[in-house]
């Protein structure tokens, strides 16, 4: 069954729900004849995605599947031999080839009339004019989540992106530009989109429920836009899965959606970190073999980043909701302290291209002002 955020996907750049000044943009990057290489940035949730998808399409074409390659650099850095795989998918050929992805030109670029364009409409309302019937530019190589590449595999894309993209673009995808380096920044047109605001997301919400013909009860589109906090993808999701179980009628079901779904990670491992137990172990047979188990706030944290796919800014996030929302009874100068270490822990997260070490230390700054504040077992 495809999901609604599939089947009702922007098709023109001026459906997009951002401001018309950045639609603008993406739609003049693309009639311009000759694409630059893009940096896409913003929050969860905005359209990052859906706007390199129209990009493709308007500059590759309707066949733009065909020569567009997409890496998902978030799930590149959880593999085993990461930049082995990495260089494989930029070197096709092989390692110790000359050839290149970003090397190789395609027929499109050359006779553009090979794919049928009556059947799809151009996301700028008109296809790009190209001289001579000829493409400036061929192929696209994606990458998502870009701010998770890392720091052995940036410089590897900026000496490929200088000597061998004459016919093919890079359009990196991320939450935090910051962790990219400079260098590969100043070769890219850098675009950000804002967080949606909350009348854009109970519109489209009232837009997708009358194509679907749902009925749904009086606020529920404003509701879901509170609880998504700008975040569009978050807000479609959360009503369509209200919809496919009968529950968009009742406007109390949400609540009870989001209690539901929402972790209690977050909240015992602060609890463990105040009281010291950052990291614990415990033995389990496994396959009639002992194998040690992490425990503690550390083993709830590689849970989260694991299991349940959380990245550093969401941990935070989760984290901050905990302790401004009152779950925890915590003396107000503790939480005054912990959050003012969350707030540096976040600037540095921004910073760092190693989120994860940033989140232990402030598991062990939790654990410091347990013990000054009495809460430590040790």
């Amino acid at each position: 069954m495809t999901s609604w955020l599939s089947t009702h996907a922007p098709k023109r750049f001026d459906a997009l729900a951002m401001p018309s000044t950045i639609s603008d943009q993406f739609i003049r990057t693309c009639l311009s004849g000759n694409l630059p290489h893009l940096l896409i940035s913003g929050p969860a949730g905005v359209g990052k995605t859906v706007a390199w998808h129209l990009i493709a399409r308007q500059v590759l074409g309707p066949g733009w599947k065909s020569t567009c390659h997409v890496l998902q650099a978030r799930d590149l850095a959880r593999q085993q031999n990461a930049m082995k795989k990495f260089e494989e998918f930029l070197r096709p050929a092989g390692l110790g080839s000359s050839d290149t992805l970003a090397g190789r030109t395609s027929l499109d670029a050359f006779d553009r009339k090979m794919w049928d364009s009556n059947d799809a409409e151009a996301p700028c309302g008109e296809e790009t004019k190209l001289e001579d019937g000829r493409m400036a530019v061929s192929r696209l190589i994606v990458i998502e989540d870009a701010d998770h590449l890392g720091s052995r595999r940036q410089p590897y894309l900026r000496r490929m992106m200088e000597s061998e993209s004459t016919t093919t673009r890079f359009i990196f995808t991320a939450r935090a530009p910051s962790r990219i380096i400079d260098a590969l920044r100043s070769r890219m047109l850098h675009i950000r989109i804002p967080s949606v605001t909350n009348e854009q997301i109970s519109s489209t919400i009232r837009k997708v429920a009358s194509l679907e013909d749902v009925n749904f009860a009086d606020g529920l589109p404003e509701d879901l836009a509170h609880v998504s906090s700008g975040n569009l993808r978050k807000g479609l999701f959360m009503f369509e899965l209200l919809s496919r179980q009968g529950l968009a009628t009742e406007r109390s079901k949400l609540y009870d959606v989001v209690a539901a779904s929402s972790l209690q990670h977050s909240r015992q491992m602060i609890e463990m970190a105040l009281r010291g137990r950052v990291v614990e172990w415990r033995w389990e047979k496994q396959r009639n073999r002992n194998v040690k188990i992490l425990e503690g706030a550390m083993g709830l944290l590689d849970e989260m980043m694991g299991t349940h796919a959380l990245d550093a800014e969401d941990i935070v996030h989760q984290i901050h909701t905990e302790l401004v929302g009152n779950r925890l009874m915590l003396p107000p100068l503790l939480r005054g302290e912990i959050l003012r270490e969350l707030a540096k822990c976040d600037v540095k997260l921004r910073r760092s291209i190693h989120s994860r070490i940033q989140i232990e230390n402030y598991l062990y700054q939790l654990a410091e002002a347990g013990r000054r504040h009495g809460l430590a077992l040790s």
